[in-house]
């Protein structure tokens, strides 16, 4: 599929557009001219028709988001946009692209996500007529998307606000590629993923985020090229907003990962899916059953503390597969024999796709278990569970490659004639070495905007002089004193960020009756729930870990205040942060400075940009950790954040909010 496309009605120059004067002058919205603004616009459009690689931080409120898109429509040739999460993208496409359309006019742009987010009919219509639902709740759950799908024009079932977000209706009916019967499905050309690459199709500007698309770059990877691999179509260049999360994104695509969940689920939808057609024999049920059997022993025998929840590397599979190697290779086994079954299922269209499942699955685990890749941290993890909780649990057998520079290097940088990477934090100490070497992006541009928010009158830095250091038992009394006496000042109005749950947890429970403020707890709702809750509550205080480091925006005086506890720093005993810092120890390398401290600064940044979101946003950010002003290492942390007005002085704070408030 090329990425020409037919010649969109001609759009207005960069200048005439963001100039005083010009189209966005002319908006309903208040209108700054923002210098930052044209000059990564000019990047950008120069990026895109010279075919170049670019990387540019621009500070929050540079407007990054408009600065890309109007280039990338006026280019002319199919540019995907990539952003960190689908809030953020839909967010670009509900809310920014509207708004470029009242100035310019129809704009050709969509999105796409993952196929799992979109309505199979086929899989509906089957289940229409051959039942297969667990009792009254997904009766009513099917019902009711069965209704929706007589007029969504998407099958996005975003658009269903009355749907939980888990639930188990929805995995049987979704699009996942898994059972897809591609063109020869009766339902093709009404097929909401059919629509949806039409659309890409015809569309200027395709809108996606990353998980998607590296979900689909390692389909395409794996396919070998194959055309019908993958959802996205062909681009000219692909813009990345949020790229500081690219490398974590990218080593999960590029890995791999089987639950006991996956087994439970593969059995099961192989007899729901062929019981609705009349086609479940004996000999598929004893198959099915007996992989849902071997997994459940062979994922209770992993070496991982069934305690609760954790990660830890996957130490001796060598002597794992000695002493348990029957468990693995029944379970390898009982998929072989699933396939055999599958194999002989001849009415069923579905079928097919069913036994590639199986033999994916099978593949996978062989992997896993017997791969020998230098760049592979094999690694086991458990969600959920704990004391009584144990049938909620998750256990996880995962490979992640250790450095992804050089994929990304062959994959991205040199398949794609413009890549744009764009964040309001990618540098360390105002240079980009750390992320391009991670990224493995060897050749490009750079450029970084400033925020034209004034720092140094619209933020205060609060160092307390003398906290104890975050590793010794006193550290956590003196922070629960210092955040109370913070909260007093400020009158609540702050985030509390956290590098530990358990921390955050303490200090939340200490502080719960000693504060006369709302206090919300990161856990007791949905993300989105406590963010609206803290919006619509005076004065209250929201306690969250790293979800609410970022991608976090609140406005205004309801956020006046911004404490985070310590320097984020990875935790070392992580498998993935202590296979990467031995990779660098190996070549020679320093781990703590070439990869610890500028992950940790990137975090930070994040964290402190929670608080002045606009140019009317004044407050006060607080670090209690000490080894900022004792360590070397602190300046480099110091040097890489925007320039606050920084004190040690409680007092400063306390005038700090006197003088907002007499404002």
């Amino acid at each position: 599929m090329s990425s020409v496309i037919p010649q969109a009605p001609a759009l207005p120059s960069l200048y005439d557009f963001f100039a005083p004067g010009g189209r966005l002058s002319r908006s309903s919205l208040p209108y700054e001219f923002r210098k930052g603004q044209l000059e990564m616009a000019k990047a950008v459009e120069r990026a895109l028709t010279e075919q170049r690689h670019l990387i540019v931080e621009a500070g929050t409120g540079t407007g990054k988001t408009l600065a890309y898109l109007l280039p990338a429509l006026r280019l002319g040739q199919r540019v995907i946009v990539s952003t960190g999460t689908k809030n953020l993208q839909e967010q670009l496409y509900f809310k920014d692209v509207p708004f470029l359309e009242s100035l310019l006019g129809p704009l050709r742009v969509c999105y796409m996500k993952g196929r799992n987010n979109y309505l199979c009919r086929h899989k509906l219509y089957a289940l229409r007529d051959q039942p297969v639902l667990n009792g009254l709740q997904e009766i009513e759950q099917y019902q009711a998307i069965a209704e929706w799908e007589k007029t969504t024009q998407t099958g996005d079932r975003a658009e269903i606000d009355s749907l939980p977000e888990t639930n188990s209706v929805w995995s049987k009916l979704d699009a996942r590629s898994d059972a897809c019967l591609g063109q020869s499905c009766p339902n093709f050309e009404r097929c909401f993923i059919t629509e949806m690459r039409r659309k890409a199709a015809e569309s200027d500007v395709v809108i996606v985020n990353h998980h998607l698309f590296f979900a689909d770059l390692a389909i395409k990877q794996q396919a070998g090229g194959a055309p019908d691999a993958g959802v996205l179509p062909d681009a000219a260049a692909v813009i990345f907003d949020e790229a500081h999360e690219l490398e974590d994104v990218a080593s999960s695509y590029f890995g791999i990962s089987l639950s006991n969940v996956r087994f439970e689920e593969l059995a099961r939808d192989i007899e729901t899916l062929l019981r609705s057609k009349h086609a479940l024999n004996d000999g598929l049920k004893s198959s099915a059953e007996m992989v849902r059997e071997r997994a459940r022993m062979f994922f209770a025998a992993l070496p991982l503390d069934l305690s609760g929840e954790g990660r830890a590397k996957f130490e001796g599979r060598e002597e794992f597969l000695e002493t348990q190697g029957d468990l693995y290779i029944a379970l390898l086994n009982a998929l072989h024999r699933l396939e055999g079954e599958l194999e002989r299922v001849r009415s069923v269209e579905e079928a097919p796709g069913l036994r590639r499942r199986t033999g994916g699955v099978r593949a996978q685990l062989q992997f896993l278990m017997e791969a020998n890749d230098r760049n592979t941290v094999f690694w086991l993890e458990r969600r959920g569970g704990g004391r009584g909780r144990e049938s909620s649990r998750t256990t996880y057998l995962q490979a992640t490659p250790i450095d992804v520079s050089d994929l990304l290097a062959d994959l991205l940088f040199e398949n794609f004639p413009s890549i744009i990477l764009t964040s309001a934090t990618l540098t360390v100490q105002g240079g980009f070495a750390h992320i391009r070497k991670r990224l493995g992006m060897s050749d490009a541009r750079e450029l970084v905007v400033p925020s034209h928010f004034r720092y140094s009158d619209q933020a205060l830095l609060y160092l307390p002089p003398e906290m104890p250091d975050p590793r010794d038992p006193q550290f956590q009394e003196e922070a629960i004193k210092l955040i109370r006496r913070v909260l007093e000042i400020s009158q609540g109005r702050a985030f509390c960020l956290f590098t530990s749950y358990q921390q955050m947890r303490d200090i939340y429970e200490r502080l719960l009756m000693e504060l006369p403020f709302t206090l919300l707890l990161q856990g007791n709702a949905p993300r989105k729930a406590l963010l609206e809750e803290f919006r619509n509550t005076p004065n209250a205080v929201l306690f969250g870990t790293s979800s609410f480091w970022q991608g976090v925006d609140v406005q205004g005086e309801a956020l006046s205040c911004v404490i985070i506890d310590r320097l984020p720093f990875a935790v070392p005993s992580d498998p993935v942060v202590e296979a990467r810092m031995r990779a660098i120890e190996e070549t020679g390398g320093n781990p703590f400075f070439e990869y610890q401290v500028p992950s940790a600064v990137i975090t930070l940044k994040q964290g402190f940009g929670r608080l002045i979101r606009s140019l009317e946003d004044r407050g006060v950010l607080v670090l209690l950790d000490s080894r900022l002003q004792r360590q070397r290492y602190g300046r480099i942390f110091l040097e890489s954040l925007p320039p606050y007005r920084v004190t040690q002085n409680i007092m400063d704070v306390e005038a700090f909010f006197q003088t907002n408030t007499a404002s």
